[in-house]
C-alpha cells in the first residue's frame, strides 16, 4: 500500500512543481495562445512522439481534431505516427530517423505548430523534424523533461517538465496538453 502511496505522491509532487514555477506557467499561457492564433489562420498542429509520448501526441491531437469540451467543429490537427504504411516503408527504405521530418516536409506549412513529445529531449526522429520544421518557418514546440536535453536548443518553445523520471514526465506531459486544449478550445469557441 505504501508503494502505491509513494508513487502518487511523486506525481503531485511534480505538478506541485510546475504550478509554482511562473516561468513555466508563463510558457504553457504562451503556447496556449500560440496553438489559437495558429488555428485562428488557418493553420495546423502537427504532434510527434515515440512510444508512451506518440499515444500521448495521438491523445493531445484528437482532442483538438475530435473535442474536448465543446461541442464545435474540428480543428486541424494530426499525430504523424498514425499512418503505418507511410513509416513502416520510411523506416524501412530510409531509417527510422527521418520518419517525422519527412512527413513535415510533405505536410507542413510556414505557421503551422509542431510539437513534439520526449521526455528525455534526445529523440532524433523528433529534433530533424524540428529542423526541417525551422526550414518551412514552422513555430517547434518541445514537451520534454527537466534537462530539455538536445531539443532544448532547436525549439522555439520548451515546456520542460521538472523531473527526470518518465512516467512522471509523462503524467505530467498530459496534463500540460489538456490545459492547452482546453483554453484553445476556449479561446476559440
Amino acid at each position: 500500500m505504501q508503494i502505491i502511496k509513494d508513487i502518487i505522491s511523486a506525481s503531485i509532487q511534480v505538478k506541485q512543481n510546475i504550478v509554482t514555477d511562473d516561468v513555466l506557467v508563463a510558457k504553457i499561457d504562451t503556447i496556449t495562445q500560440l496553438i489559437a492564433q495558429a488555428f485562428k489562420q488557418g493553420n495546423k498542429v502537427l504532434f510527434c512522439g515515440n512510444g508512451g509520448s506518440a499515444a500521448d501526441a495521438q491523445h493531445l491531437s484528437a482532442e483538438f481534431s475530435g473535442r474536448f469540451y465543446t461541442d464545435r467543429n474540428p480543428l486541424p490537427s494530426e499525430a504523424l505516427h498514425c499512418n503505418s504504411s507511410y513509416m513502416t516503408a520510411v523506416a524501412n527504405d530510409y531509417g527510422y530517423d527521418v520518419v517525422y521530418s519527412r512527413m513535415v516536409k510533405g505536410m507542413g506549412k510556414s505557421g503551422d505548430v509542431l510539437v513534439g513529445l520526449s521526455t528525455s529531449g534526445n529523440s532524433v526522429n523528433i529534433i530533424k523534424a524540428f529542423e526541417q520544421a525551422k526550414e518551412l518557418g514552422m513555430i517547434t514546440i518541445a514537451f520534454t523533461g527537466q534537462t530539455g536535453g538536445k531539443m532544448k536548443d532547436i525549439s522555439d518553445y520548451l515546456i520542460n517538465v521538472p523531473s527526470t523520471d518518465t512516467p512522471r514526465i509523462q503524467e505530467s506531459h498530459i496534463m500540460i496538453g489538456h490545459i492547452v486544449c482546453q483554453l484553445v478550445e476556449a479561446n476559440l469557441f
